[in-house]
């Protein structure tokens, strides 16, 4: 696959480093900036993506294009990109479950493009072996050839449609599930007054807990936000496979209480996040 011309949608700490590895194989890469905040405006420009202005002009002027968004916007995306008659390749590489992005194919599949189911596993993609972009789909090996510069490593996982989906789901329930998890027992232990003691049971275990919960419950609130939609959508898989899903809306509930780091230029002490994770009126919203 020579210069071909790929959209990404949109340049967010994961998808500009998606865009580079795109791009590391010769492909131009385009973006719209029409609505988009500073902060993508600055990525793109960082990494010389080129600016279609508006996401029809987008649309006409790519062969390809990949979607990098929150869980929750993933279907009106896809339902965006349709409406300005784009009939090319759809890469959604977004953390849903199996059955939305079968919808979603469905739909693109009906507008008259081609769909190619996809998940990230791994932080942005910046270094070879950190980061993998699992695709399936009758046409995911056209996908992946985009990526075949890295460091961003594409596996096709066959032809199926939403296997890719549903590995990043099972795979998240764990490494993000625990997390949550983690949060919320240090969270309840400062609440009953035995925080102090559960670091101490941790030490005499030796098992390093008591400095790695911490660390792990602080360093996840700048991405809390976007996790929220993450977990509901495990949530829902795993009700789909006829297992509980009560864990993981549970842990949606645990990092909408940490959103609130969203913006935070610095991570927050252990204290500031104890108090959010005890916030109750967050739940639900």
């Amino acid at each position: 696959m020579t210069n071909t011309t790929v959209g990404i949608l949109h340049p967010g700490q994961m998808g500009i480093s998606i865009a580079a590895s795109v791009q590391n194989g010769g492909h131009p890469v385009y973006w719209a900036s029409s609505g988009r905040s500073a902060g993508s405006r600055t990525r793109a420009e960082q990494h010389g993506l080129r600016d279609a202005g508006t996401l029809a002009e987008l649309c006409a002027a790519c062969a390809v294009v990949i979607s990098v968004c929150p869980p929750a916007a993933a279907e009106d995306v896809a339902h965006d990109v349709l409406a300005h008659g784009f009939t090319g390749l759809y890469v959604d590489a977004n953390a849903i479950s199996p059955q939305r992005a079968e919808r979603i194919a469905a739909a693109v599949t009906r507008g008259g493009a081609r769909f190619v189911d996809g998940s990230i596993i791994g932080p942005p993609a910046w270094k070879p072996g950190t980061t993998w972009l699992y695709l399936s789909g009758p046409d995911a090996e056209e996908a992946a050839a985009l990526f075949a510069a890295g460091p961003a490593q594409a596996i096709v996982l066959g032809a199926e449609i939403s296997r890719a989906s549903a590995l990043k789901m099972v795979y998240a329930a764990y490494t993000k599930g625990s997390t949550a998890l983690l949060a919320a027992a240090l969270g309840a232990s400062a609440a009953l007054g035995v925080r102090g003691d559960l670091a101490e049971q941790w030490r005499r275990e030796g098992s390093g807990m008591d400095e790695d919960a911490p660390r792990r419950a602080r360093g996840v609130t700048g991405k809390a936000w976007r996790f929220v939609g993450e977990m509901e959508e495990i949530a829902a898989t795993f009700e789909e496979a006829g297992l509980p899903g009560g864990f993981h809306a549970a842990a949606a509930d645990v990092y909408r209480r940490l959103a609130r780091f969203k913006d935070a230029t610095e991570t927050p002490p252990l204290e500031d996040v104890l108090a959010a994770l005890q916030d109750e009126s967050v739940d639900g919203l």
